[in-house]
């Protein structure tokens, strides 16, 4: 796959299009999530709680896609009870690691390009599900975002790619 020219942002707290950039990634990660719901195991399948993360951190750096991270996952949570309570430490680490590895991978990496949105969702799905691993201590439940949840890491990659290269 070759390099794209793609403008790829840093965008700061004092700008009024940090928070205009974030609340729209926020409603997207609460649109997202609702309508993967309407297929049975559609949040498991999909992960979409993590899409607009990726696309603001990567797309308009590290502070647009922590502001994401945090709030998308927590006002879900508080509007419809999903994620669960208990899984939101789990869903706001793995949301962190998004936003770390889009930031590694911007500063990494010179090409916006598929293979460098791979490394991003890679890294940030091995890492989470280590740290998933030990705090629930359980192995399937680290796992299972890397086997029910392919079709959602697939989609992060590709889609996420697009959307980056398209904005």
């Amino acid at each position: 796959m070759t390099a794209q020219s793609v403008k790829l942002y840093t965008l700061n707290y004092s700008e009024m299009r940090t928070y205009l950039f974030a609340l729209l990634f926020i409603v997207g990660n609460i649109v997202l999530p609702q309508l993967c719901h309407l297929v049975p195991q559609g949040g498991l399948i999909l992960l979409p709680i993590y899409f607009f993360t990726l696309v603001a951190a990567y797309k308009y750096g590290w502070k647009v896609g922590l502001i994401t991270a945090v709030a998308s996952p927590v006002i879900n949570n508080l509007l419809f009870a999903m994620p669960a309570t208990a899984m939101l430490p789990i869903i706001l680490t793995k949301s962190l690691l998004i936003v770390g590895a889009a930031a590694a991978a911007t500063k990494l990496f010179k090409n916006f390009n598929l293979l460098t949105v791979a490394a991003v969702v890679v890294a940030y799905q091995l890492a989470g599900s280590l740290i998933e691993w030990g705090m629930t201590a359980s192995l399937t439940a680290a796992l299972q975002d890397l086997t029910i949840g392919l079709p959602g890491i697939l989609l992060q990659i590709v889609a996420g790619y697009l959307v980056i290269k398209k904005l």
